[in-house]
């Protein structure tokens, strides 16, 4: 079980990859985020994405799917996350890119109010199979300590 004590600063992980469908693409942008450009291939001709692409939300999804199975396959002892900060999209993803995630510990800190809890903030890359960069994001983890 990993807990607070054994995360290293400047540590990176590769969490793992996923591949990009069309249908996915389809169902996620029908649920949660119904512009033209993420339903139709012709509206999306009209845009500069040129075809369809992926929602930056749906990116999210996929890369949290990554982490997540990642996390839970490596037994962190991990409690979810307060959030994240400056995420940027910075490239379309597309209908049969595959998405390769990418994490780097940047800090940590012990809990001053509860013994027990750290945290630690980690940036997040998220490529596509051109090595090209889609996704970028910091987040905060909060990570249990190792018990006395």
């Amino acid at each position: 079980m990993i807990h607070f004590e054994d995360i290293e600063i400047g540590r990176e992980t590769e969490f793992g990859r996923y591949e990009v469908t069309r249908e996915e693409v389809l169902d996620f942008a029908r649920k949660y985020d119904p512009q033209p450009f993420h339903l139709s291939d012709e509206e999306a001709a009209k845009t500069h994405f040129g075809r369809l692409a992926a929602s930056g939300w749906h990116t999210c999804a996929m890369t949290m799917a990554v982490i997540a199975r990642h996390v839970v396959q490596e037994e962190q002892a991990g409690l979810g996350s307060p959030g994240i900060d400056e995420l940027r999209w910075l490239k379309p993803v597309y209908p049969g890119d595959a998405l390769h995630v990418r994490g780097r510990i940047l800090d940590k800190t012990p809990s001053r109010s509860r013994p027990d809890l750290g945290s630690f903030r980690t940036e997040t890359t998220v490529t596509n199979q051109d090595g090209v960069p889609v996704m970028r994001f910091t987040s905060i983890v909060l990570i249990r300590r190792r018990p006395a």
